[in-house]
């Protein structure tokens, strides 16, 4: 069975599901309105966490965030489980395609052969739509994808259970009903609030504006600490997180910025173009630093002078988005 479903490329994997999955059932939530409303933004550097043998960093909240937020914002009811082994995952999929309901999957872009073969290493945070179903073979509405595409059976259950962090553990989600009308700004305000909380509060070092500054210090103390090659390795995950991967760190400032861009025309709240404006400029700041964060890597001069370079250059984000989630939550009080 081939559900009838309109495919839509987007910016990034689990808000632009999070989007097609809402607009399949009526409800017009762009991927920047899924994003904002679900608070995707977010910042952390684990080094105690390795991911592919080095620390991980992240730009967005914990996959799945961002689709139970949205719904339970908007009043959508919805459904998101994982299963013990990958024959049960695949049967409850087969189940709700039988049914007519198209499902998000949490999957490794490692066994997905559709995607090019550069993007293919072991990231298990990648989200993408089953639509239907024909002799083994899923048809699937990948939203970095221009368009639909297919899969085998075996590469999907693999993909669905693949080993290391964050383990999908098959996880499906779906949703089950929309409410007959939406109260966008009242959804609005909750996903700034939250946002502007694990941004700007959180007392440990490693998470939110903190963990930008830990990072830029973390940096600053390679050559000292690492090896010229790890230190290479070091960097080049931070920055193939903030840009090739699906954390996207300047690419998801620049979507919160849309998302404030449109808050403001629904909630007329003209100071939230403002400040859209403001975090575009931080994205590019971000953009900047990946560029010089691989210039340094591929003259390999991981020495001082090039972290304290790249360091300087965190700490100048660190305050820029301190400030901005500062003020931003300050506004929101008012909203």
């Amino acid at each position: 069975m081939i559900i009838p479903f309109k495919h839509q490329a987007q910016a990034h994997c689990e808000s632009g599901v999070t989007s097609n999955l809402l607009k399949h059932y009526g409800l017009p939530i762009s991927e920047p309105l899924a994003f904002g409303i679900g608070s995707g933004i977010f910042f952390g550097h684990l080094p105690f966490v390795k991911v592919n043998g080095v620390p991980g960093t992240t730009y967005r909240i914990y996959p799945g965030q961002v689709f139970k937020n949205a719904c339970n914002r908007l009043n959508v009811q919805y459904e998101s489980v994982k299963f013990n082994n990958m024959h049960e995952a695949m049967a409850a999929l087969n189940k709700n395609i039988e049914k007519g309901i198209p499902s998000g999957c949490q999957v490794s872009v490692f066994f997905l052969p559709f995607l090019p073969e550069v993007f293919r290493f072991h990231f298990n945070a990648h989200n993408l739509i089953v639509y239907g179903e024909e002799n083994r073979t899923y048809f699937i509405s990948d939203p970095v994808m221009e368009n639909v595409t297919e899969i085998a059976y075996d590469d999907l259950a693999k993909a669905r259970f693949a080993k290391g962090y964050p383990e999908p553990k098959g996880r499906m989600y779906y949703i089950k009903s929309v409410p007959q009308e939406l109260n966008l700004k009242e959804a609005i305000k909750k996903g700034i609030k939250s946002t502007c909380f694990f941004m700007s509060s959180p007392p440990v070092p490693w998470f939110g504006v903190n963990g930008i500054r830990f990072l830029g210090k973390q940096i600053a103390k390679y050559p000292t600490k690492l090896d010229a090659r790890k230190s290479t390795l070091y960097l080049g995950n931070i920055i193939r997180m903030q840009e090739e991967i699906g954390t996207g760190g300047a690419g998801f400032r620049f979507l919160y910025a849309a998302f404030l861009q449109e808050a403001a025309a629904i909630t007329q709240q003209k100071e939230l173009a403002d400040f859209s404006m403001r975090l575009t400029a931080i994205g590019d700041q971000w953009r900047n630093f990946a560029y010089q964060t691989a210039r340094v890597c591929k003259a390999r001069k991981t020495d001082v002078l090039g972290c304290n370079e790249l360091s300087n250059l965190l700490m100048e984000i660190y305050q820029a988005e301190k400030q901005f989630f500062s003020d931003l939550k300050r506004f929101s009080k008012t909203m």
